[in-house]
């Protein structure tokens, strides 16, 4: 069982490294902070520190059956399309290719760069996640068998979340609170619905916090982030979105 186990990581981290090779990054995978050369390893089961885990595991299973619960379940999703649709109310306007078509293709390059990271992250650290450390059921049972034995830390939904939250936010900073509120509960969804340690969220956000710090450093995407806020500014022009002064 164990070889198996080991056998389908290792042909995970293999197809998630094909496929990262493949996509419109605008890093390359040398460019891309190392988190296990600056942040500490997660904490095991006879770490002090992981009864906080324990606790927000058992805090995230009682919301389970209320509407944050549900909300919970939706946010499971995270593709582009998705990340679109529960941001266009927070950030004031609606995203999307035809409506915002410089926005759009921005964040579709960071989701892009976002899931590279993470990808490099869990290739490095493998982690059970709390369904299989507790042996019992999430919120999302048609995920449970794809994500079995891929690693819990960090939280690949929240970077990518947490990605496109941070670059709204400076795209629309007057609206800085509603998006990234929108983004932390993205991110939290996953300890309620039971992928993830609360420790693999915020360690999520540490992560993608310099990941859009060293963006900052590449011309593709300071060019693309250029178009996308002139965009913006004229959209909001004409629709009145409210802005910083």
């Amino acid at each position: 069982m164990k070889r198996t186990t080991a056998f389908l990581f290792v042909l995970s981290l293999f197809v998630c490294t094909a496929a990262c090779a493949q996509n419109d990054s605008f890093l390359t995978n040398d460019e891309i902070p190392t988190a296990a050369e600056f942040m500490p390893l997660p904490p095991k089961p006879t770490d002090p520190t992981f009864k906080n885990d324990k606790i927000r595991y058992e805090w995230g299973k009682s919301l389970r059956k209320t509407k944050r619960g549900e909300q919970a379940v939706k946010d499971a999703d995270y593709s582009l399309k998705y990340f679109f649709n529960i941001y266009s109310e927070p950030f004031g306007m609606t995203i999307s290719k035809e409506k915002t078509p410089e926005i759009a293709a921005l964040l579709k390059r960071v989701f892009e760069t976002a899931g590279a990271c993470s990808h490099k992250s869990k290739s490095r650290i493998m982690r059970a996640r709390p369904f299989v450390q507790f042996n019992e059921p999430t919120a999302v049972p048609k995920d449970e068998e794809i994500l079995r034995n891929n690693s819990s830390y960090p939280s690949g939904h929240t970077t990518k979340g947490w990605a496109l939250a941070l670059v709204l936010a400076e795209i629309n900073p007057a609206r800085q609170n509603e998006i990234l509120k929108r983004g932390y509960e993205y991110g939290e969804s996953r300890v309620i619905v039971g992928f993830h340690f609360q420790s693999d969220v915020d360690a999520a956000r540490v992560i993608t916090s310099t990941l859009i710090n060293r963006l900052h450093a590449n011309d593709a995407f300071m060019q693309q982030l250029k178009k996308a806020k002139e965009e913006f500014r004229k959209l909001n022009t004409e629709q009145k979105v409210p802005t910083a002064a």
